[in-house]
């Protein structure tokens, strides 16, 4: 049986009219209180408040203003090089060695194709004022075939020790297994799989900006040789 609803009714008689009206006085008394409460302790606060408001409107001005420059770097990149994946999907070995060397330029870094024949795990060797030597190995591949974990002990044992380098990074078209992830993470060999290049070749995200890099200098070893 569904329960009747309770209305309100309005007062009745005289004492009912003057108890509704005191309790109009009380709120009313009590929200007064509080704006004047609030407004003494505005006067009072003034220059913290002003203060808080002038830091947060800098801070809102410097967001917008990053925000813009890398919507503006990235387009300025785009149109210095893009490639699809479908067009890296048609590449051949040495063609992909090539483009991840091109896109490395393009962003900012001086490169140089060095794949061949007992190369020791590098295809492109590059350099950054700020951010040191990189080595990628380059792992051309049918959509779907997955990179395994020997590829990245191959090039953390050679990465610093062979080519002096400061980041590894091994790059697909293809994916990676769990494992190998995992223990790149584990032991500082970047990856760049099919979705990850696709925002670098594609979308012009630079290669140091998607692996987050940090400088040269807070970055932990590859195992470097000593001069």
């Amino acid at each position: 049986m569904a329960r009747r609803r309770r209305r309100l009714r309005r007062p009745r008689g005289t004492t009912e009219l003057a108890a509704a009206g005191l309790v109009t006085l009380a709120a009313a008394a009590l929200l007064l209180q509080a704006v004047e409460a609030g407004a003494r302790a505005a006067a009072r606060y003034w220059p913290v408040l002003a203060a808080l408001a002038a830091v947060a409107a800098v801070g809102a001005t410097v967001w917008w203003v990053r925000r813009w420059a890398a919507v503006r770097v990235r387009a300025e990149r785009l149109a210095t090089l893009r490639l699809s994946l479908a067009g890296i999907d048609t590449l051949g070995d040495q063609e992909f060695e090539f483009a991840l060397r091109d896109l490395l330029v393009r962003d900012g870094w001086s490169a140089r194709k060095v794949g061949q024949q007992g190369d020791q795990a590098a295809d492109v060797i590059g350099q950054h004022p700020a951010l040191g030597r990189i080595v990628l190995q380059a792992k051309h591949t049918k959509v779907g075939a997955k990179v395994g974990s020997q590829v990245m002990y191959q090039v953390k044992g050679t990465a610093g020790p062979a080519h002096g380098a400061d980041i590894a990074v091994v790059v697909t078209n293809g994916s990676f297994t769990r494992d190998a992830k995992a223990w790149g993470d584990k032991h500082a060999v970047h990856w760049v799989d099919r979705d990850r290049l696709r925002l670098w070749a594609e979308h012009g995200l630079a290669l140091h900006d998607l692996l987050r890099l940090p400088p040269r200098a807070s970055r932990r070893g590859l195992g470097r040789p000593t001069a």
